[in-house]
């Protein structure tokens, strides 16, 4: 009884604590399971690509963009991607009848213009010959919302995507192509978080748009105009914080039981305090 006791009086004190830290949690967990973008509507997706990184063409995650060109042309897309997020890159290439064998490559850049590994997906595809389409994809590391300056880790801002067929016949080189494209990310939540995070995203312009605040000047280059639905995230809070306090909680729960359990049920009545 006395143990139920104590665990009730603590549940009672620590019990707003729990709801205030197990509130939030919800958003997070719902976001794990789902892509952090929504689909655009089918009218605004862009229907061309740029032919290089300052050209490229700018679509938001979850919209389906479609170009078509030349086979041999370098197709450039933008797109951003947020601290926590894991973009994962999709590209269709749509064929002529008559062709020969064709190996294409989508490469995946940061603001920087760094090239980012793929941690996993069909980063490099052959279609063979005749074949009407060749499908590809890369899946990239979690973006950090800070990082070493020796490191290559992914961080917030823009990313180039560019699609392009390494190997080609003679006989193939123009030959009209279509390519698809969509970018969906995983939001994965406080296991990728860390200490610290980026003065500005690295998006194109920022450093010149910057400046021109600090002088009070309205003349500012916008070199990118798209960003996340609901803003860069600041980098200072994640849903590691709702678990370091859950855990916080069961620990001084387990602390006052074990105290509970050891200490015993004191002196028993019947015998005297000086025996």
């Amino acid at each position: 009884m006395r143990i139920t006791r104590v665990l009730s009086s603590v549940l009672l004190v620590l019990g707003p604590v729990a709801g205030l830290a197990l509130g939030p949690a919800a958003a997070p967990a719902a976001a794990d399971s789902t892509p952090s973008a929504s689909p655009s509507g089918g009218d605004s997706a862009p229907t061309e690509a740029g032919t290089s990184f300052r050209t490229a063409t700018e679509i938001e995650q979850g919209q389906k963009a479609t170009a078509n060109g030349s086979a041999g042309d370098y197709l450039y897309w933008s797109f951003p991607a947020d601290t926590g997020q894991r973009p994962t890159v999709k590209a269709t290439v749509k064929l002529p009848g008559t062709h020969a064998t064709q190996t294409w490559q989508v490469d995946v850049y940061d603001g920087l213009r760094r090239r980012q590994a793929c941690q996993y997906g069909a980063q490099t595809r052959t279609a063979a010959a005749g074949a009407s389409s060749v499908e590809l994809a890369c899946v990239l590391r979690t973006v950090r919302a800070w990082s070493e300056p020796w490191a290559d880790d992914p961080l917030p801002g823009t990313y180039y995507v560019r699609l392009t067929v390494l190997g080609l016949a003679a006989a193939d080189l123009g030959l009209p192509v279509g390519a698809e494209l969509r970018v969906d990310s995983k939001d994965v939540g406080g296991s990728a978080a860390v200490d610290g995070s980026l003065a500005k995203p690295l998006v194109p312009g920022i450093a010149v748009r910057s400046e021109a605040e600090k002088d009070d000047s309205s003349a500012s280059a916008v070199l990118s105009s798209i960003e996340p639905d609901d803003g860069w995230a600041s980098g200072w809070w994640s849903d590691r914080w709702v678990w370091t306090a859950v855990g916080a909680v069961l620990a001084a729960l387990a602390g006052i039981g074990g105290y509970t359990l050891t200490r015993g049920s004191g002196r028993p009545r019947q015998v005297p305090p000086g025996a």
